[in-house]
């Protein structure tokens, strides 16, 4: 299998990320993956971490880590996630559990782009943070 490029995008006419993401990203992919937004459930189907922002995102970023390795790819592969959490308060936890897990499935810190909502609830009202991703393979 061919090299992906995937490449961070910086821009001195637009202001540095705030956390962990990049503001674009080049890729010459061959084919996309679109990975359904995924919650803090574990593969029994039982919510990991009931009202904790932070469990409930290391377990969406594993399920998303699943959804990719089906397909041969892995994190350095992404290009984009579109994070979803609910109400202002969750979004500590959200950030606190990324921390936990990005050192090691970006351990570049090629981070992706990433857009991050606040909403008002998700599918069900347990669930705190919900992430889809976008990947590109060669």
């Amino acid at each position: 299998m061919a090299d992906l490029q995937r490449t961070a995008v910086t821009s001195d006419k637009a202001p540095a990320p705030l956390g962990a993401y990049s503001v674009g990203m080049t890729v010459n992919a061959g084919r996309l993956v679109y990975v359904a937004g995924q919650v803090g459930v574990n593969t029994a189907g039982e919510l990991v971490g009931p009202g904790d922002a932070a469990a409930q995102t290391r377990q969406v970023l594993q399920n998303i880590g699943g959804v990719l390795e089906a397909v041969g790819a892995g994190f350095s592969n992404v290009v984009e996630f579109t994070t979803y959490v609910v109400g202002r308060s969750s979004v500590q936890g959200f950030i606190d559990g990324r921390n936990q897990v990005f050192p090691d499935i970006f351990p570049n810190g090629d981070y992706p782009p990433n857009t991050l909502l606040v909403v008002d609830g998700l599918v069900r009202e347990e669930f705190l943070v919900e992430i889809k991703a976008v990947a590109a393979l060669p």
